[in-house]
């Protein structure tokens, strides 16, 4: 008897915590402008995703986000021979779902010096523990390419895509 009443209250506790996890930690979907991702291989060998919903050109851009609006500002408009106008240009606040991630980034000699984080994920130590992981890795990984077009960090995945859709937004006003 003793035995019985102990495995009731197993499996009693079990399901208690099962449903309060799954209350406190519900599974967001994949937006779907991010879900089509393309991986292509650089000449490094190295596999990059980018956002099939966007892209930059030399001549023209367009953003995936139209969340939410920011102010570019611009430290000097000097023509260059890179890809970029030179200065500092800040894109959208992106919604990582446990915070807004927001992005700057300055450019010099048409190319990408630097990138900001003015925003990200802070309000729990998870949070702040996984983006102390994964934000070096995406500004490593946006000076390599150049570009927008960074792998997404696993285990950062939210912070992954809102990075990527505030630095698309902050390079097509490049």
């Amino acid at each position: 008897m003793k035995k019985f009443v102990i495995g009731i209250a197993v499996i009693g506790i079990y399901l208690i915590y099962s449903i309060g996890i799954r209350h406190t930690n519900p599974i967001l979907p994949i937006p779907s402008s991010l879900a089509n991702a393309k991986t292509k291989s650089s000449g490094s060998g190295s596999t990059t995703a980018a956002a099939t919903s966007s892209s930059t050109t030399s001549g023209s851009s367009s953003s995936a986000s139209g969340s939410s609006s920011a102010a570019s500002s611009q430290s000097s408009s000097k023509p260059s021979s890179g890809k970029y106008k030179d200065g500092t240009y800040t894109g959208a606040t992106e919604n990582a779902y446990y915070g807004n991630v927001q992005v700057s980034v300055v450019v010099s000699g048409g190319r990408i010096s630097d990138v900001k984080f003015l925003q990200y994920p802070n309000s729990h130590s998870t949070s702040v523990y996984i983006n102390q992981q994964a934000m070096p890795y995406l500004k490593q990984e946006t000076l390599q390419a150049q570009s927008a077009n960074v792998q997404s960090i696993t285990g950062a995945t939210f912070t992954s895509y809102a990075f990527i859709q505030s630095l698309h937004s902050a390079l097509a006003k490049a």
